[in-house]
């Protein structure tokens, strides 16, 4: 079987250099680096800007949570029909139309006058997010054989984490001062969105066909079968639990920590910072676990022990000063961003891959239910109680059942391959 996977990888990966497509695989990775961050910067903004949001707009603490996670409540509900959408119409077309619709959307907040029209414009920009994100895994499946996907996925994904890292450390001290205003605040991080679009409308083009055959005997068999229904692949099912405590974690981490360090006494701009030091020490990470991985041939120790990690980190912040923030959040964003990459990559790797767009698009869709439920539940605990205490104990929680998933997952890395 290994013989034979390699003679597949070398045709393809001839075919894709014979053409250029190996320097077109690395254009289209740009593109969606790009288009990590234009999507995930104009959400970013919000947290530094949340107390702001409160006072001028005269809404609560779980508004703003809900607010925040507008953008990817919509992929819990347009993820799976847009990776469908795309499995047909191609990728190129379907990423080109969500990005048009989310620069669209995230312009339109420049207008908003109230927080009614506010949510309404960030539900639009969500759409368009909602189009893309299902895609981006399948563009890298399309465009890097099998052996680079995860290293692949690690490199776009490092816009996202790029994107919250500068919009958290920078929007308060040097955007909102700028124009003063929200709407000025939102203009400046549309712009990302707006030249995205542009690109991928230049440039991008969908893969030949011989690029997209799967070089993963295993996978195909999958399809082979006509009693196989992706619903009922367990697999799915826990890759999109992995999903869904990422998101929680990172969410609510993303979107309350400066609260959490301004309720322990530091300025606002000292505790977006802060919070900004997950995305900064996550930047690396989300590649280079990645590659730790497949050097090592394993995936299941990095993401059951990157749980155990974040369930430690929970329970040490409820009691932690503020100076000790730093490394929490450094700790966060290693079992976060790390941990990310290889979870999109998982569909490509565990999952038939005809069906690569609608499997990510199911995958996404549940697994983003952590990313609204975690902000919009610890605002909720944060106006009933005072405190993140109770939120903090959640994420302790939902890191151990993260690491549980992690544990059941089936290994899918090279040294279990080539045991099988």
């Amino acid at each position: 079987m290994h013989a034979s996977t390699s003679g597949t990888e070398s045709r393809v990966t001839l075919s894709r250099n014979g053409a250029g497509g190996f320097n077109r695989s690395w254009i289209m990775l740009g593109c969606a680096w790009l288009l990590g961050f234009a999507m995930y910067a104009p959400m970013l903004c919000i947290p530094p800007m949340a107390h702001i949001i409160k006072k001028e707009m005269g809404v609560s603490h779980a508004a703003v949570g809900f607010l925040f996670c507008v953008p990817v409540t919509v992929v819990v509900l347009l993820a799976t029909p847009a990776g469908f959408f795309a499995d047909r119409l191609g990728t190129q077309k379907a990423v080109l139309i969500g990005s048009v619709v989310m620069a669209f959307g995230s312009l339109m907040r420049v207008t908003s006058t109230s927080f009614a029209s506010l949510l309404l414009f960030t539900s639009i920009y969500g759409i368009g997010f909602s189009i893309i994100f299902p895609n981006l895994p399948k563009l890298v499946g399309s465009w890097f054989p099998r052996e680079k996907v995860g290293l692949a996925t690690g490199v776009y994904a490092t816009g996202i984490t790029t994107a919250g890292a500068v919009a958290l450390a920078v929007t308060l001290p040097l955007v909102f001062p700028l124009t003063h205003t929200i709407q000025g605040t939102f203009f400046f991080w549309s712009m990302p969105a707006v030249l995205a679009a542009i690109l991928w409308w230049a440039v991008a083009k969908d893969p030949p066909l011989s690029s997209r055959v799967r070089s993963d005997p295993q996978r195909a068999t999958h399809n082979s079968s006509p009693s196989y229904s992706l619903w009922k692949d367990k697999n799915m099912w826990l890759i999109a639990l992995l999903l869904f405590f990422n998101d929680v974690h990172f969410y609510t981490w993303s979107g309350w920590s400066p609260a959490l360090f301004m309720d322990k006494g530091a300025s606002p701009e000292l505790a977006a910072l802060i919070a900004s030091f997950r995305g900064w020490v996550g930047l690396p990470m989300i590649f280079l676990m990645p590659w730790a991985s497949y050097r090592v041939g394993l995936r299941k120790p990095f993401l059951w022990g990157s749980g155990i990690a974040l369930a430690l980190a929970a329970w040490a912040a409820l009691y932690i000063p503020v100076p000790m923030g730093w490394p929490l959040m450094a700790l966060i964003g290693i079992a976060t961003s790390g941990t990310f990459s290889m979870i999109l990559a998982l569909p490509l790797e565990l999952l038939p891959s005809e069906s690569a767009g609608t499997a990510s698009g199911i995958v996404l869709s549940i697994g983003y239910l952590g990313s609204f439920l975690g902000p919009w539940v610890a605002g909720l605990i944060a106006d009933a109680t005072g405190n993140f205490d109770l939120a903090l104990l959640m994420l302790l929680g939902t890191g151990l059942m993260w690491a549980a998933s992690g544990f059941i997952l089936p290994e899918s890395g090279l040294r279990a391959t080539q045991q099988r």
